[in-house]
């Protein structure tokens, strides 16, 4: 069993930077691969980056692609996204997620255990 809880969300004009921590607990952290999703009102949750259990890889959707950057540090039981150059289309709810099987990484069902989100809001 794995418990995420989301911080660093906020308020923050076009253009800043935010970062995102996701807090596990559970003694299994280390061997999941992580998530972040987003889900804006009325939109489905869509993928926004993922890393492996060993922080080797790591995974974009296009529209983050070389803005966000996904990490993690096993010891702290933690995985951050750093998110730069901050568009009002980013804004949405954001979760990670924890997936012990891996697969899919893009996708809502090859995770298990999800936060319970943390509002990004972005001012044009």
């Amino acid at each position: 069993q794995v418990q995420l809880v989301e911080s660093g969300g906020g308020l923050v004009q076009a253009g800043g930077s935010l970062r995102l921590s996701c807090a596990a607990s559970g003694r299994t952290f280390s061997s999941y691969a992580m998530g972040w999703f987003r889900q804006a009102p009325g939109e489905e949750r869509e993928f926004v980056a993922a890393i492996s259990w060993t922080g080797g890889s790591t995974y974009y959707a296009d529209s983050v692609k070389g803005r966000f950057t996904i990490s993690r540090d096993n010891g702290k039981k933690t995985v951050y996204l750093q998110m730069n150059s901050l568009k009002a289309e980013d804004t949405a709810v954001y979760y990670c997620a924890a997936s012990p099987l891996g697969g899919t990484y893009y996708s809502t069902h090859a995770y298990t255990y999800w936060g319970q989100g943390t509002q990004v809001t972005v001012s044009s």
